[in-house]
């Protein structure tokens, strides 16, 4: 399984200040003030949930399945044409689909990283600043790109393989849809009535 600890250390803390906010206006709060707070989560809660605790990688020896915010794409191996890295992570299936990987981050500034410590092991012979970090044994790769890198493995390892056949299913999350669009609407109905 693949995720974006970031994304769920932003999240954590994200739905910590909404509970704390949301539950002090429903104690405290006067008039239409608590059922605001309600809508509000509500319809935050799920958002928030959708786009940074939800999203992951799933990767076995039969399929690849994609839990995005609002949708969960399974591919198996032998329907995946090709992974793609450039300022997204994207799959692209043999019919040319294309579905974007949210769990796995693209960062530039990891690649730039990679890059400097990369170059550094390449003039080892020459005059290096010592560091601390231990010396690459291979080429030096960002977190997401060895990621994608593994994903690329899988394919040519699994794609031929028997149980690996099949069609693309993609489903979407009504799970957190239904309740965001339920905020939205109490939301938009508490704001109407003034």
């Amino acid at each position: 399984m693949y995720r974006s600890p970031s994304a769920i250390a932003g999240g954590v803390l994200l739905l910590a200040i909404a509970g704390w906010l949301g539950i002090d206006a429903l104690i405290v709060g006067e008039g239409r003030t608590p059922w605001l707070a309600l809508a509000g989560l509500i319809l935050f809660v799920p958002l928030v949930v959708a786009f940074t605790l939800r999203p992951a990688v799933f990767a076995n020896d039969d399929r690849l399945r994609i839990r995005n915010p609002f949708r969960v794409i399974v591919l198996p191996w032998g329907a995946v044409e090709a992974l793609r890295s450039g300022y997204s992570n994207e799959v692209l299936d043999k019919s040319g689909t294309k579905y974007q990987l949210w769990a796995i981050p693209v960062s530039l500034r990891a690649r730039k990283k990679a890059a400097r410590r990369q170059a550094r092991a390449d003039k080892q012979g020459a005059d290096v600043r010592p560091s601390r970090m231990p010396e690459p044994t291979g080429p030096v790769r960002a977190q997401t790109d060895q990621i994608m890198d593994e994903l690329r493995e899988l394919v040519v390892a699994r794609g031929p393989d028997k149980r690996a056949q099949g069609e693309p299913s993609v489903r979407w999350a009504y799970e957190v849809l239904a309740p965001a669009l339920a905020g939205a609407v109490l939301l938009a109905i508490l704001l109407a009535m003034g």
